[in-house]
């Protein structure tokens, strides 16, 4: 198993040094206190040369042995690292996969349970079937990433997006209140709306409608999602290219904001 990709840091370089020292280092402590009782009732010669021995062959076996299981070591992480990546991203937008980020959004609200603040935003590309039917799945698939890539680049650093199925994205804002929710949510709806976007040469215009829940009280990652799938569900409805967004609230869900493309 070769490692192929970046360049060990200083870290690990240095991680890497600490065992080879050390695992050398017991070795030869081992080595020298073992020949040591086993010689030293043979006279000053025998175990000085026992002594000897134990001291050169755990520096010339026991050296490099460490050092190489410990480069093995690194590479079997390394692999671990990305077999799990792999599992829990979607490959073609390089978002987190439906599975994770339902998976990462329940982590979140468990954990936030005693202060429960946040927002969960459910994204959906307008007309998307039109892009297929024109211009060819490869055409989509290209448009999704473009989708994809201008979600992350509207939201937050620790926002988790995920992709949910087909062309439906979610975005989960932790700790994100009404104004705050709403202003990330048009940001992103903007930013999809500027793509550029020219399958075949031919300028083709991305939009996408959002829907989302604002949320203060305990509440599962079902119930979060069904109401902002509703929300997504009325700003299809209301013309596409909008966000429509809500409060959950101890009893009643209140409106939080509407808007659309000027």
């Amino acid at each position: 198993m070769a490692y192929t990709g970046k360049p060990m840091s200083r870290r690990g370089l240095l991680r890497l040094a600490r065992w080879t020292v050390f695992g050398t280092t017991g070795c030869l402590t081992v080595s020298l206190t073992y020949n040591y009782f086993a010689f030293r009732h043979m006279g000053g010669q025998a175990l000085f040369q026992g002594l000897v021995s134990a001291t050169i062959l755990p520096i010339v076996l026991a050296g490099p042995l460490f050092f190489y299981l410990t480069m093995k070591l690194r590479e079997l992480a390394i692999a671990n690292h990305r077999l799990s990546l792999a599992a829990s991203t979607d490959s073609l937008t390089e978002s987190l996969n439906r599975g994770a980020f339902t998976s990462a959004v329940e982590a979140h609200l468990d954990k936030g349970a005693s202060h429960p603040r946040g927002a969960l935003l459910v994204i959906d590309a307008d007309q998307f079937k039109r892009i297929n039917d024109r211009f060819g799945h490869d055409a989509g698939d290209e448009a999704l990433r473009e989708i994809a890539a201008a979600i992350r680049e509207g939201a937050r650093t620790d926002d988790l997006v995920g992709r949910l199925g087909g062309e439906e994205f979610g975005v989960y804002l932790p700790n994100a209140g009404d104004a705050e929710a709403a202003e990330i949510a048009e940001r992103i709806r903007r930013t999809i709306h500027a793509c550029r976007f020219a399958p075949d040469g031919v300028h083709w215009r991305l939009s996408a409608s959002v829907g989302g829940a604002v949320f203060d009280r305990p509440i599962e990652f079902s119930e979060l999602f069904r109401i902002a799938d509703q929300r997504l569900y009325r700003a299809k409805m209301a013309g596409r290219n909008r966000v429509e967004m809500i409060r959950v609230g101890e009893e009643d869900e209140q409106p939080v904001t509407r808007s659309a493309a000027g």
